[in-house]
C-alpha cells in the first residue's frame, strides 16, 4: 500500500546530508532506505546554508545511494533560526481567521518586516486559565532560511513539502525511545544532547514536550582537525581516519580520550545553565545523539560525571528493516538520525 503523504526526510547539517525514507506496517515502521553523505567544508556555517549548489549535489549523491523514489521531501531549519511564542487567541476563531489577526498583530511578536519571514502556527489547546481561549505556537524564521533548503531540494529534483524545525523534529523522534526506558518517560525530563560537528544543541524535554533549548559552538569537527593536525592528514582523510580506524597506536590515549573528557565538560556545563534557569528542576536522564554520540564508552563516561542513566540514541530499535538496508551500518549511524527520524515521522501525520 502507498501512502500518498510519504516524505523523504532530509537533514541538512554541517558536515553531512542525510536522508530517511519509512513505511508503517500495522503498528510498526519499516525503514525503506537510507544515506549520509558527507558535505565539503564550509557549505554550511553555523546551520546557515552557504553554498545552495554544494547541499544540492549531496543531495543528489545520497539519493543515488539510498534509492528512494520518493520525490516530496521534508527538511527542517535549526532552533537558532526560527522564533517560537505560544499565544493565547479567541477559541472560536477557525485557522483562516486566525491566520488574518496573526499577519495584523505579528509585529508585536517578530522582530522583523513580515515580507521578510515565514510563519505558520498551531493551536495546542484551550488555554488553562482561560477555557475561551486557545493556545497558539507561532513559529517564525527568516524567509532566507527557509528559502535555501528548499532550493537545494528543488536543485537535487525534489518538492520540499513540509519545512520542519529542528527541535520539533527531535521531539517527535523522542517518542521512538521512550520505550527503551525502564520505567518510561511519563511526568520526567530529558536532556537530548545532539552533539555535531561543529554544534551542540541541547533539548530538555518535560513530560515530551520541549521546554528549553540551547546550541553551543562544539562538535566532532574538533576531533577531525586534531587528528589532520597531529598526523599530517588533510581534513577529508581524518574524517574517513576517526570513523573506519587506521591511526597509530597513540590515538587513544593522545588524541581521543582528550576529546572525550572535553566532551563531558560541555554536556555539564549546558546542562549547569539549564538546571540554574529552570526553576528547580533537576534531569531524570540523559539521551546522546548525533556523531559525536557513536564514540565507544562516551556514554559510561557522561553517566558517571553527572550521576543519571545514559542512553545513546536509537530511534530504530522497533522498527523492521527492507533487504538493501545493512543494520550494521544503520546501528552505527542511528544517534546522527533522531532529527532525519523525527521529520520521516511527518508521513504519519
Amino acid at each position: 500500500m502507498v501512502n500518498k503523504n510519504a516524505v523523504l526526510s532530509i537533514d541538512i547539517s554541517t558536515a553531512a546530508v542525510k536522508m530517511l525514507e519509512l513505511s508503517r506496517q500495522g503498528a510498526r515502521y519499516r525503514v525503506e532506505s537510507y544515506a549520509v553523505a558527507p558535505l565539503p567544508k564550509d557549505a554550511v556555517i553555523d546551520k546557515n546554508i552557504t553554498n545552495v549548489n554544494l547541499i544540492a549535489d549531496s543531495i543528489k549523491i545520497a539519493l543515488k545511494q539510498s534509492g528512494s523514489k520518493l520525490k516530496q521531501a521534508t527538511v527542517a531549519v535549526s532552533g537558532s533560526a526560527v522564533m517560537t511564542k505560544i499565544i493565547t487567541m479567541d477559541a472560536s476563531l477557525n485557522d483562516s481567521e486566525m491566520e488574518e489577526q496573526i499577519m495584523i498583530e505579528a509585529d508585536q511578536y517578530v522582530p522583523y518586516s513580515l515580507d521578510e519571514v515565514n510563519f505558520d502556527f498551531e493551536v495546542q489547546g484551550v488555554n488553562e486559565n482561560n477555557p475561551e481561549m486557545v493556545d497558539v505556537l507561532l513559529a517564525a524564521s527568516r524567509r532566507e532560511n527557509v528559502e535555501n533548503r528548499v532550493e537545494a531540494l528543488q536543485k537535487a529534483g525534489l518538492i520540499a513539502k513540509i519545512v520542519d524545525v529542528e527541535a520539533f523534529a527531535m521531539e517527535n523522534a523522542f517518542t521512538l525511545l521512550t520505550s527503551q526506558f525502564a520505567d518510561g518517560a511519563e511526568g520526567q525530563t530529558v536532556a537530548i544532547v545532539d552533539m555535531g560537528a561543529t554544534m551542540t544543541t541541547l533539548n530538555v524535554l518535560h513530560d515530551g514536550h520541549s521546554v528549553y533549548t540551547r546550541e553551543q559552538g562544539f562538535g566532532g569537527k574538533q576531533l577531525t582537525e586534531e587528528i589532520q593536525r597531529r598526523y599530517g592528514l588533510s581534513y577529508e582523510e581524518a574524517g574517513l581516519a576517526k570513523r573506519h580506524g587506521g591511526l597509530p597506536d597513540n590515538y587513544t590515549i593522545d588524541v581521543l580520550e582528550p576529546f572525550k573528557r572535553a566532551m563531558v565538560q560541555q554536556i555539564q556545563r549546558s546542562l549547569q545553565f539549564f538546571v540554574s534557569s529552570s526553576a528547580n528542576r533537576g534531569i531524570d536522564r540523559v539521551v546522546l545523539a548525533g556523531g559525536c554520540a557513536s564514540i565507544p564508552g562516551v556514554d559510561q563516561l557522561v553517566e558517571k560525571s553527572l550521576g543519571v542513566p545514559v542512553y545513546v540514541a536509537n530511534p530504530f530499535v522497533n522498527m523492521t528493516l527492507s533487504p538493501r538496508i545493512k543494520p550494521q551500518s544503520l546501528s552505527s549511524d542511528a544517534p546522527a538520525l533522531m532529527i532525519a527520524c523525527g521529520l520521516a515521522l511527518r508521513s504519519f501525520d
